[in-house]
């Protein structure tokens, strides 16, 4: 299905409680142009290189590379929740990637918190916690508890710390009982969220979230949607990329959203500015008997836009 806001775009150039929480977070004071970034992404493009294609060029074969980026430059301030959004195949989940230094851009530069991408690998890892729509980096025969101490002990945390952490992270996500099967026998939506405790655990001040709420029941997404609304307002606050398709989502979440497209950049705003270029008008005609068309029209006034009534033979209007 074609996304309408893409398309307008294109034309136009913590809890840890363990409280329950549901419903729509609560709003948050808007951050000011001024604030430092958390993620700088300075005209990064990025092409996926062809495998063997010196073999393929020898055989006489179509060498060709994909570009999944082109010229993207934005950035994320402190404490600020940044959406993008873009259909499948628009470059979301590689720029992710590219800022958690999982692969590295062609050209341009990425920081995080003032730590250059390229040069300084370590230290934007340890700003940064990942969490991937597409995961598969947990150990299937280990349980989802045994996975997430063995992920803490790698982050150079100690047993008792890690203990400590994980069991607080799994009651706020009510977890417990997943948490002790193994991962291969959880449902996909608590595969999801067992990503995003791992990428809590060392409380990094910088969360790139995937598709955060995909799989996830509309309960367990409300949660999910309260609990990254409050990391953002915590002290000290989390930033947070968030990649969506949900545009209710986005809107509820973000204070600003990027629009990507075949790998660039198209517009980046509050979600109600992005919302008011796509603009799509109906027309409605309506025939009404027994009334006169004065009294049609102070009835409909304040309901429909540039309304037009006129009289009909027979009585109608």
């Amino acid at each position: 299905m074609n996304d309408p806001l893409t398309e307008k775009a294109d034309a136009t150039a913590h809890r840890e409680d363990g409280h329950t929480v549901s419903g729509r977070a609560a709003p948050r004071p808007e951050l000011s142009s001024a604030a430092p970034a958390a993620i700088s992404v300075e005209h990064v493009t990025h092409v996926y290189p062809v495998p063997l294609a010196r073999l393929k060029q020898l055989l006489r074969r179509s060498v060709n590379s994909t570009q999944a980026l082109t010229d993207v430059t934005l950035n994320v301030r402190e404490g600020e929740i940044f959406g993008l959004i873009g259909r499948n195949g628009a470059g979301k989940t590689t720029l992710t990637k590219i800022i958690s230094t999982l692969i590295q851009p062609t050209t341009g530069t990425v920081s995080v918190r003032g730590f250059d991408g390229v040069r300084e690998e370590e230290r934007v890892r340890a700003q940064t916690g990942l969490a991937s729509a597409e995961e598969r980096s947990f150990y299937w025969r280990l349980t989802g508890e045994q996975n997430l101490l063995f992920f803490a002990r790698l982050y150079g945390m100690r047993t008792r710390d890690a203990r400590r952490r994980i069991s607080e992270l799994l009651s706020l996500f009510e977890l417990e009982p997943a948490a002790r099967k193994r991962f291969g026998e959880l449902s996909t939506g608590n595969k999801q969220r067992m990503s995003i405790v791992r990428a809590m655990l060392a409380r990094p001040p910088v969360l790139l979230l995937d598709e955060p709420t995909r799989s996830l029941d509309p309960v367990a997404a409300a949660r999910m949607r309260s609990i990254i609304g409050e990391l953002a307002r915590a002290t000290p606050p989390v930033s947070v990329l968030l990649t969506s398709h949900n545009l209710a989502e986005v809107e509820e979440l973000c204070e600003r959203v990027a629009v990507i497209s075949r790998g660039r950049i198209r517009a980046i705003d509050t979600p109600a500015a992005l919302r008011s270029l796509n603009r799509q008008r109906e027309t409605v005609s309506l025939r009404l008997t027994r009334t006169t068309s004065e009294r049609a029209e102070s009835v409909l006034a304040g309901a429909l836009d540039d309304l037009a009534v006129s009289d009909e033979s027979g009585g109608s209007v």
